[in-house]
């Protein structure tokens, strides 16, 4: 279901399609800003990453995620049918390549939300790709929210905390680092919709 945008949303300028890539630690809401941009209807095809993991309740196969078999992801690695793929946590991530080639070849901008891993990846196969950080003010608070969406155990939080401090230090590597305040998902989400339009804006004056 679209959700009726906010009515100052920026617009998107035209010009040379763009890959936009979300990334973030765990827990911190690169998903819940991809999942309201979605909801907002704008004018991206967003990407969408096959697992390995199982699908948590709520989630949607071909929405949030395409949810595999191992032996699915092995195929579709063979073929060379992902752009990227790395091991998170124990679970296989790869993102698609028609997810990214094609819509950039027909001239739509894409968003995809990956991994730090695969951040670095995209940004190695397409250097000219936007890449935006989406942080939590705290460790302490993405711990909060790791134990509050409960779709971890003890265990497995306690190394995603660990692994999202040494993450942060990859923040230097991204085009831009958006805070994701907490109780103010739509203000993350507007930031970075002001920076993906600032960047079509540059870049389609330094195309004319």
């Amino acid at each position: 279901m679209i959700a009726k945008p906010p009515a100052d949303l920026p617009d998107i300028p035209a010009g040379p399609p763009l890959l936009i890539v979300l990334s973030s630690p765990s827990g911190t809401g690169k998903d819940a800003v991809r999942d309201l941009l979605t909801a907002w209807g704008l004018p991206f095809h967003f990407a969408v990453t096959a697992t390995t993991r199982p699908r948590r309740p709520r989630e949607i196969e071909g929405r949030d995620y395409r949810f595999l078999s191992e032996a699915e992801f092995d195929r579709l690695e063979a073929e060379g049918g992902l752009i990227e793929h790395a091991l998170v946590y124990g679970r296989r991530y790869g993102v698609p390549r028609a997810e990214i080639v094609e819509p950039l070849a027909a001239g739509r901008d894409v968003l995809a939300r990956v991994d730090i891993q695969g951040a670095a990846t995209l940004r190695r196969l397409i250097p000219d790709a936007l890449l935006i950080f989406i942080a939590p003010p705290s460790l302490d608070e993405a711990q909060r929210r790791l134990q509050e969406r409960a779709t971890e155990g003890e265990t497995d939080q306690r190394l995603r905390l660990d692994t999202a401090a040494k993450e942060m230090a990859a923040a230097k590597d991204f085009d831009h680092v958006v805070v994701n305040e907490t109780g103010r998902l739509e203000e993350t989400a507007r930031r970075v919709l002001a920076i993906i339009a600032a960047e079509k804006r540059r870049r389609a004056t330094r195309e004319a």
